[in-house]
Parts: C-alpha cells; sequence; structure tokens
C-alpha cells in the first residue's frame, strides 16, 4: 500500500497495490499495521457502513460530536468526488478542506480522522460507498454542515447541476453556527 499525503497533514489518501491478470485483480484493501505505522497510533475499526448513490447525489458534510468518529472510505462501485473537513476550532486548518476521486476503477482510500466532517458526490451512475468507522452509528450526536456554506467553500464538480441532498443534509448549518470539536476532543 502507499500512503500518499495531502494538504491536510491528518487526511491521507491510500492506493492499494493491485495484482491483475486475464484472471481479473487481487488487492489488499485494509492492513491495519500499515495505517497504524501512517498514523503513528493504535487503529480500532468498530463498523462497516455500505450506500448506494445515484448520480448527482450528494451526502454530507456529516460528523458525531460527541462520540467523534474516523472513517476509512472506498469505493467499490462508480465515482465519487469525496471530501474532508476540518472541523477542529484550534486548528491551523479549521474550515480547509481536502478531496480525492475515489472510484471502484483507482481502489484509492480517503483516511477522514477524528475531527473532520465527510462527505462526497457521486460523479458516476451510480456508486456504492463502503466506509470503516472507529465509533459505532449514535444518531443523537449526528452533526451535518451545509454542503455549499461559501465559508468553506468546496469546490465540487457539479457542472452546473443542482446536487440532490438529503432533507437533513439541506438544513445543515454553516461552519459558523455549528458545533465544533475543540482539540482536546480528538486527542483519540
Amino acid at each position: 500500500m502507499k500512503i500518499i499525503p495531502t494538504t491536510l497533514p491528518e487526511v491521507l489518501i491510500i492506493e492499494p497495490k493491485v495484482f491483475g491478470d486475464a484472471r481479473g485483480f487481487f488487492f489488499e484493501s485494509y492492513n491495519q499495521r500499515v495505517l497504524e505505522d501512517a498514523l503513528g497510533r493504535p487503529m480500532n475499526f468498530v463498523q462497516d457502513n455500505h450506500s448506494r448513490s445515484a448520480r448527482g447525489v450528494l451526502r454530507g458534510l456529516h460528523y458525531q460530536l460527541p462520540r467523534a468518529q474516523g472513517k476509512l472510505v472506498r469505493v467499490v462501485h462508480g465515482e465519487v468526488f469525496d471530501v474532508a473537513v476540518d472541523v477542529r476550532k484550534d486548528s491551523p486548518t479549521f474550515g480547509k478542506w481536502e478531496s480525492g476521486l475515489l472510484s471502484a476503477e483507482n481502489k484509492r482510500q480517503l483516511w477522514v480522522p477524528v475531527g473532520f466532517a465527510h462527505g462526497f458526490l457521486v460523479l458516476s451512475e451510480s456508486a456504492e460507498v463502503l466506509y470503516k468507522t472507529t465509533d459505532y452509528w449514535h444518531p443523537e450526536y449526528e452533526q451535518c454542515i451545509r454542503w455549499d456554506d461559501p465559508g468553506i467553500g468546496i469546490a465540487w464538480p457539479l457542472q452546473g447541476a443542482t446536487p440532490m441532498v438529503s432533507g437533513k443534509d439541506a438544513a445543515g448549518k454553516s461552519l459558523k453556527e455549528a458545533k465544533v470539536f475543540e482539540l482536546k476532543d480528538v486527542s483519540r
């Protein structure tokens, strides 16, 4: 596996080594030791999630507070524009975002650490997204920042289209209004 740093030091792109031939392919999609070495700390995933969405669906920007989740995100069908936003109030990169194109073809993954909001836009006809989380889903702690918050300014590749969002996501708060992390909340 190749660990690719991003402009946000905690957010990583993970690219597997793929072995392919006329029969198909094989790759290691997760290796705890490699990820722990890259992060410099132990990692424990407790839940796997799987979603399917149509072209133009935008999900996010989601996080939990408290009971924050780190997420390891990958696409097993289709392609998405995947985004992580730093929502740690005292961080030097607060409000900054990083993105990556994740697809079934490139087999890349995005590590979204605790203290970051996460969202994605489906670019293909449909996409299936799998992600591992470091804490369980707690609906009572869900937080949502609007995908189009001008204070963040994510350059979503919408090509003039309006994305399909859930009612919950449409009602998301701006980063200025949102409940955000203190750095002490994300020390794990």
